[in-house]
């Protein structure tokens, strides 16, 4: 059924198809020029900008890869990049630079859209429209404008069609996940959960009443904070492809010569910042996942204001908890603590190495533990407990894996404006309100509730769940299912070892025996061959080269497994 299905994708999307595959080719035959040091042949092969490609890293290959496939793929890229835990640190970091430059839809397009959205012409709401764009990314891009009331404000509009592009897009990602997943290097990837994963990050991104709904969520969470100022929406003028918010009139964190002339505290900054962040995840269980420094802003009162809600992250009550563990065991330094909580929150494989995974952490931890909190490092403790992970094969949720991406991300642009800035030093300052909120009567009660609904729920299915093993048991028709997982491959060598052994020794016998025919009674074999070997059974000589062959096979294949001598 799925091959019919990749079949039919084939012919809807041809030569988008085509498209892809050339690109796919032509740096997978750069990758391929490397690996053999083709000096030659290295400069023949060119990207976008006329660089050589074959002489790139290979995960600036795949980064210009991405690029070039346009704005579904830099997405594919961009999630990617927070998960480290799937691709590693070094792929991640390198995906983190894919930039979204997509060519501005004309003046006319956009009014007519906007008028479309609204049901009525644009000047009947709009006192003013800038014609220029202030950024345009791969779903949509920005105009300021006025509203007739006055207001200042930008529209987000998307571009023609883009939801329909990247549906057909996200077929062929399928259809190329369908097939990477039959290949066992790309299998510790898990193509097709990255895939599935990557539908729903862009069927919220293309529908902007989602959007809306996080902006006015965050507004509720920080109307009474004096630090943190969210945009107002206009959910009268915002459709699902079309989305108004007031203006906000600050510096970037990008402008620092700006900021500098405004005379801005960046320490305090930085930690007012940090301490927002830390109330979202903590308190409200929803962040803005994407605190890059061209979506902070900082007005001359020192406020901070957050722009872009596409991306949020959400934590319910118990993943909530688990991370209030997890960082806990971090800060306290209890490694046992900390591999129990890692084991449980991430997919373990069977075969996890429980003890040497504890050891990795009690080093981790103790290398960390003892730090000065002016030496610190956050970001590279998580990237180095991300590594640990990884070795590990224990892949995180998508949800803490985030989580983890942001929280880096967080200080490096923290510290952009305050190089002293530590992140852990917040986090501990902010770790008896966590503990009094995780202890406080309202959590408690929840908890509470939780336990009981999930008890009730047990006991309400347990008593039929025992009347239906009873009777399977007094029928005779209870069954136990075993999986033995990875044991074919075993199986299938022990198999061909017995028929090796087999082959071996029946021909040895035949050779001791000189069982006929032998090589001389054969009429195409003569010369040299019949006056050396002619008395040498040619069945025991056929047996024996046979077995060789085979012999040989096996032993390659499990070196190739890299299990031959290895527990």
């Amino acid at each position: 059924m799925l091959r019919i299905m990749a079949l039919r994708q084939i012919y809807r999307h041809g030569t988008r198809w085509a498209e892809i595959l050339s690109v796919l080719s032509k740096y997978g035959l750069a990758d391929w020029i490397d690996r053999l040091g083709l000096e030659v042949a290295r400069d023949l092969i060119k990207g976008p900008t006329g660089e050589a490609i074959a002489r790139l890293p290979w995960t600036t290959r795949i980064r210009l890869a991405l690029t070039e496939l346009g704005p579904t793929f830099i997405k594919l890229g961009q999630l990617l990049s927070t998960r480290p835990d799937v691709v590693g640190v070094a792929l991640a970091r390198e995906l983190e630079e894919l930039q979204e430059h997509v060519t501005a839809d004309p003046p006319e397009v956009v009014k007519e859209i906007i008028s479309r959205e609204l049901g009525r012409p644009l000047e009947e709401v709009f006192a003013e429209f800038h014609e220029e764009p202030l950024a345009s990314a791969s779903i949509g891009q920005v105009h300021r404008a006025r509203l007739k009331t006055g207001e200042h404000v930008v529209i987000k509009v998307q571009h023609p069609d883009i939801e329909g592009k990247l549906l057909a897009d996200l077929e062929i990602l399928s259809g190329l996940a369908f097939l990477a997943e039959r290949i066992p290097d790309f299998q510790i990837y898990r193509p097709m959960s990255v895939v599935a994963e990557l539908r729903r990050t862009l069927v919220r991104e293309v529908d902007f009443v989602r959007e809306l709904r996080n902006l006015q969520e965050f507004r509720a969470h920080f109307e009474d904070s004096p630090d943190v100022r969210i945009p107002r929406a206009f959910p009268e003028l915002s459709t699902k492809r079309l989305l108004v918010l007031e203006y906000l009139d600050g510096c970037k964190l990008t402008e620092q010569d700006r900021l500098k002339e405004l005379g801005i505290d960046f320490d305090e900054v930085a930690r007012r910042g940090a301490q927002a962040y830390l109330k979202m995840i903590f308190e409200d269980g929803l962040y803005h996942a994407d605190p890059h420094p061209g979506n902070i802003m900082v007005f001359p009162d020192e406020t901070i204001g957050l722009l872009d809600f596409g991306m949020v992250g959400r934590l319910d009550d118990r993943l909530r908890e688990r991370v209030q563990e997890l960082l806990t065991a971090l800060v306290s330094q209890d490694s046992e603590r900390l591999a129990i909580i890692v084991a449980e929150v991430g997919a373990t494989p069977i075969s996890l190495d429980r003890a040497a995974l504890a050891l990795d952490l009690a080093d981790f931890v103790a290398y960390y533990g003892h730090m000065p909190i002016e030496q610190f490092d956050l970001a590279g403790a998580l990237t180095e407990m991300i590594e640990i992970l990884r070795r590990y094969r224990i892949v995180l949720p998508a949800r803490i894996a985030l989580l983890l991406k942001t929280l880096i991300v967080l200080e490096g642009t923290a510290q952009l404006l305050s190089p002293r800035f530590h992140l852990l030093e917040v986090i501990r300052q902010y770790r008896r309100k966590v503990l009094w909120h995780v202890f406080s009567p309202r959590i408690a009660l929840r908890r509470a509730q939780r336990t009981y609904w999930e008890l009730q729920s047990l006991l309400e299915v347990l008593p039929q769940a025992l009347r239906d093993v009873v009777q399977q048991l007094r029928n005779g028709t209870f069954d136990i299912h075993l999986d033995h997982r990875g044991l074919e491959p075993s199986v299938n060598r022990l198999v061909v070892g017995l028929m090796t052994s087999a082959l071996f020794l029946g021909s040895a016998l035949m050779l001791a025996h000189r069982v006929p025919p032998l090589l001389s009674d054969l009429p195409l074999l003569g010369g040299w061959l019949s006056e050396n070997m002619g008395s040498i059974s040619a069945p025991g000589f056929v047996g024996i080269s046979l077995s060789a062959i085979w012999g040989w096979r096996l032993w390659r294949a499990i070196r190739r497994s890299g299990r031959l001598d290895r527990h």
